[in-house]
């Protein structure tokens, strides 16, 4: 690729198509005048990647996941880093900051790091010590000497501030703002017309999330149907819970889709849903960027009162908490909200102030401003 501009590689492990944080940071760089070059991965069931103005590479591994599928793909990275001209690079969470710092030292080329989130701190890892040992060896022996640092929001910036002593940037992972779109209907969607729609979206539906605990308490809500869109380590589970409990009636599970797909679904929805339980640190302090797509689309939340979700549903006053994760407890909030119609109004009015504060054009300058610096 020959080109004037500065180039910044961007890497990231996942498959790329549903990263809209990695996405929007790439539309940033551009912004600020580098030539992109996006780095991830690519799967079995991998969506195509349609119409974006910048470049992807996208590297099949043999290994899927575990132990050997880091192993290569970081010492692939290291290699592709090493011989790809860049004048900045840009490393997404904690598996891909390793070669990313190396390549850097040793090219003189200026990192920026930016973690999605309390990488150690997750069920996986906090589940198997052996492994979160070797990543925090890595997080111990490589941020402490990083100059240029952002991450979600400003509870996880002070954890790792206090930590490693070094300054976190936050940028958060807010939906860029939805101008003149015209979603497709929910009779073109396949979605009952006459009952509310309730929604669960992510790409990271995994255990710990509540997503089995909201299956569970369709059985006790009226007059609605639940829509759970994207994917996880429990995708499995969700499935044969609908099937075993005769739900697919009242829900419908569809895999991960494209961004401007997913929009149409999102504002087809009545209640957006966000209940992720505190049993880890990461959980606790995460602000998924779901609850700002369902304020774009200007729906209701419920959530678990988590401090990040608390801070913006309190202060914008979109939606409601849950006390606890009994799929009883969950259908009880579920049918209050939806049916109490005046109540609802002024939640999805209320979404919609938040939206025009809470959008990504805002929030970009902080991005922006980082990057500006390193020219």
């Amino acid at each position: 690729m020959f080109t004037t501009k500065k180039i910044a590689v961007v890497s990231v492990i996942n498959d790329l198509v549903t990263d809209n944080r990695v996405n929007k940071t790439c539309l940033a760089l551009i912004e600020c005048g580098y030539e992109v070059v996006l780095i991830g991965r690519e799967l079995p069931n991998s969506l195509p990647i349609k119409g974006w103005p910048f470049t992807t590479i996208r590297m099949r591994l043999l290994f899927l996941k575990g132990p050997l599928f880091y192993f290569f793909f970081n010492f692939r990275l290291f290699f592709k880093l090493l011989f790809k001209k860049a004048d900045l690079l840009l490393a997404n969470d904690l598996d891909t900051l390793l070669p990313n710092y190396w390549v850097s030292k040793i090219k003189n080329v200026p990192l920026i790091y930016d973690s999605h989130e309390l990488f150690c701190e997750v069920p996986e890892l906090l589940e198997s010590p052996i492994k979160r040992k070797i990543w925090l060896r890595i997080e111990k022996g490589v941020v402490p000497k990083l100059k240029n640092c952002i991450t979600v929001n400003e509870s996880i910036a002070k954890i790792f501030e206090e930590k490693y002593k070094v300054k976190f940037h936050s940028v958060k992972n807010i939906s860029a703002p939805i101008e003149n779109f015209i979603p497709l209907s929910k009779q073109q969607l396949g979605l009952p017309v006459n009952k509310k729609i309730i929604l669960l979206q992510g790409a990271g539906i995994n255990i710990d999330r509540g997503a089995e605990e909201l299956i569970d308490a369709m059985k006790f809500v009226d007059n609605a149907f639940l829509l759970i869109i994207g994917g996880g380590d429990c995708w499995n589970i969700l499935q044969k819970k609908v099937k075993d409990q005769n739900l697919s009636g009242k829900i419908l599970l569809i895999d991960k889709m494209p961004k401007l797909q997913l929009t149409s679904y999102t504002f087809n929805a009545d209640l957006g849903i966000s209940i992720d339980k505190n049993t880890n640190l990461n959980y606790y302090y995460s602000l998924p960027n779901k609850i700002f797509d369902y304020l774009q689309a200007g729906i209701p939340i419920l959530a678990s009162r988590l401090p990040e979700i608390e801070k913006i549903i309190t202060a914008y006053k979109v939606g409601d908490f849950i006390d606890d994760h009994k799929p009883e407890t969950i259908a009880k909030k579920i049918n209050q909200i939806l049916s109490a119609e005046e109540l609802l109004q002024e939640y999805k009015g209320n979404a919609k102030v938040g939206a025009a504060e809470l959008n990504w054009t805002n929030e970009k300058q902080k991005l922006i401003t980082i990057i500006n610096k390193l020219v």
